[in-house]
C-alpha cells in the first residue's frame, strides 16, 4: 500500500482493488497503489445503502473500495476518471423507502447504529432467518434495526442485465435464504444482503436497467463517513454526538462530493473530481441497477458489480467539487452540442447582422451540494462561476437558454448543465475532454 502523505516511487500501471474501508473515508489510513498517472483500476464494488444500512458495525452508511493513491496528484489539482465499464454482477437486489425505528442510533443510524438493550454502538450482528428482524446483536441476541422498510420490493435481473422484475414474497424469502450468492456480494465486504429482509410490496413490476456509480470521488481531507462525503449527508454530521460530528467549516472545507448519485454517472461518462489530500485517494461504491432523477423513495437497486476507470491529474483544477461530461444521450436537449445545420444556420444570422463569428460552445455538467436542493442549485451556479471566470449572472442565463438544472438527489445534489464557451474550457485544462467527449 502507498502512505496517504507521501509518493513511492514504484508505480503500477493498473491496479485490482476488491478491497473495502468500514465505511469511514479516512485520509490518514494507508491507500493502494500508486498507480500511474494515466493508469487504470478495476474494482469489485459491493452494494451501497440497504445492505450496509443494517449492518450495524459499518459506519457510514455504504461499503466503498479503499481510496487509490494516484501518482502526481496533489493537493489542488483534480484527477479526470474516463468511466470505461461498469457491469452488474447481482442477479438479485431489493430496496425500498425506509423509517428509522427509534433507539437503534446515536444521532444518525446511518452512521452510529446501536443495540437497545445492550447498548453496545455499532455492534456485531449476525442473520438469523428472513425479515425485517433478522439481523441480531451478538452480544445479546437482541434484532437491531437502525432502518426499516416502510414499503420495499425484491427484484430480479435477467441474464442480459436489461431488465428486471419485482417478485412475490415466496420467491423473495425463496432468494433470501442465499443472500449473499444472488446478491454476489464480494469476498470482502462485511455487510448482510438486504436480500435477508424479503420485501416483496409491489410484485410483477417490470424495470428497466441502466446502471451507474453513486458513489464516485476522491478522498475527502478528514475522516468522514462515506455516504455522507457531500453537502446534503454531511449536513447530518454538523453538531452529531457521536464520533463523526464535526462543524459546517469543516464539512466546507474537507468534503469531495463524492457521494452523488447521479444517474449520468455511468459507462461512457468522464468524471473530474478535486484533489484534496496528496495522491487523491480515488474510491468508488454504491452501483445501482437503475434509478430516476432524484432517487425520491430514499433509495435504488443497490448492487454489486465490476468497475474500469482510466484516471489522469488534471493540474491547477480550480474546484473543490466535481464536474462531469456526460454522454451526449444523457444531457438536456438544449445542452447538447449543436449539429452542423444548427451552426450553418447560425452562421446565415451572423453574417446577417454583422457578427464575425460565432463562439464555439461545449456542453460541460458542474455539481452543486447543500443541505438542501435550492441551497445546492446556488452552490452549483457558483461552482459554475468560478470554473468560468464568469458572473452567476451569466451562468443562470447560459443555464436556462443553453442547459438546465439536473436533479442528482434530493434532498440537495443538483447538476448545472449547459453550453459553456469552449476557450473558457481551455483555460481550466478541461477543453479537450469536451472535445473527446463529444467529437468537436
Amino acid at each position: 500500500m502507498a502512505d496517504g502523505s507521501k509518493t513511492n516511487p514504484t508505480t503500477r500501471r493498473s491496479i485490482v482493488v476488491q478491497e473495502f474501508t468500514n465505511s469511514v473515508l479516512d485520509p490518514h489510513e494507508p491507500m493502494l497503489g500508486p498507480l500511474e498517472n494515466g493508469g487504470t483500476i478495476i474494482a469489485n464494488t459491493a452494494p451501497g445503502c440497504w445492505g450496509p444500512m443494517i449492518t450495524p458495525s459499518l459506519r457510514g452508511g455504504h461499503e466503498v473500495t479503499k481510496p487509490v493513491f494516484i501518482e502526481g496528484a496533489e493537493v489542488g489539482d483534480g484527477v479526470a476518471m474516463r468511466i470505461r465499464d461498469i457491469t452488474v454482477t447481482s442477479t438479485a437486489t431489493a430496496s425500498g423507502h425506509d423509517s428509522s425505528p427509534e433507539g437503534f442510533c446515536l444521532g444518525d443510524p446511518y452512521v452510529a447504529a446501536r443495540c437497545p438493550v445492550c447498548d453496545t454502538v455499532w455492534p456485531e450482528t449476525h442473520i438469523e432467518g428472513v425479515g425485517q428482524d433478522s439481523v441480531k446483536c451478538d452480544a445479546c441476541g437482541n434484532a437491531v434495526k437502525p432502518f426499516e422498510i416502510v414499503h420495499g420490493y425484491t427484484v430480479t435481473f435477467d441474464d442480459t442485465r436489461t431488465v428486471g422484475l419485482t417478485l412475490p414474497q415466496e420467491a423473495a424469502e425463496t432468494i433470501a435464504k442465499d443472500a449473499d450468492h444472488y446478491a454476489a456480494l464480494p469476498d470482502e465486504s462485511h455487510q448482510h444482503s438486504i436480500l435477508n429482509y424479503a420485501p416483496s410490496d409491489m410484485p410483477g413490476t417490470l424495470v428497466r436497467m441502466r446502471p451507474f456509480m453513486g458513489q464516485l470521488g476522491t478522498c475527502p481531507s478528514m475522516p468522514m463517513p462515506d455516504s455522507h462525503n457531500a453537502g446534503d449527508f454531511g449536513a447530518f454530521l454538523v453538531g452529531a454526538p457521536h464520533d463523526y460530528g464535526i462543524t459546517p467549516e469543516q464539512l466546507a472545507a474537507h468534503k469531495t462530493d463524492g457521494h452523488m448519485d447521479i444517474d449520468a454517472v455511468r459507462a461512457g461518462a468522464i468524471l473530474v473530481a478535486p484533489v484534496k489530500v496528496p495522491g487523491a485517494g480515488v474510491y468508488m461504491g454504491d452501483m445501482h441497477a437503475g434509478q430516476g432523477d432524484g432517487e425520491i423513495a430514499g433509495h435504488t437497486m443497490d448492487v454489486s458489480g465490476s468497475v474500469t476507470l482510466q484516471v489522469e491529474v488534471v493540474k491547477n483544477y480550480p474546484l473543490d467539487g466535481p464536474v462531469l461530461f456526460p454522454l451526449e444521450e444523457d444531457l438536456p436537449p438544449l445542452a447538447k452540442p449543436f449539429t452542423d445545420d444548427e451552426k450553418a444556420k447560425g452562421q446565415r444570422l451572423a453574417a446577417k447582422w454583422g457578427l464575425s463569428q460565432i463562439e464555439p460552445l461545449a456542453p460541460i455538467s458542474v455539481v452543486g451540494t447543500a443541505a438542501n436542493l435550492n441551497d445546492a442549485i446556488e452552490n452549483g451556479l457558483s461552482r459554475a462561476a468560478q470554473l468560468l471566470d464568469m458572473t452567476v449572472a451569466e451562468v443562470r442565463n447560459r443555464a436556462t437558454v443553453n442547459g438546465a438544472i439536473e436533479i442528482g438527489r434530493a434532498p440537495g445534489v443538483i447538476q448545472v448543465t449547459f453550453l459553456a464557451p469552449l476557450a473558457k474550457l481551455d483555460l481550466v485544462g478541461l477543453g479537450d475532454y469536451a472535445r473527446e467527449q463529444y467529437g468537436l
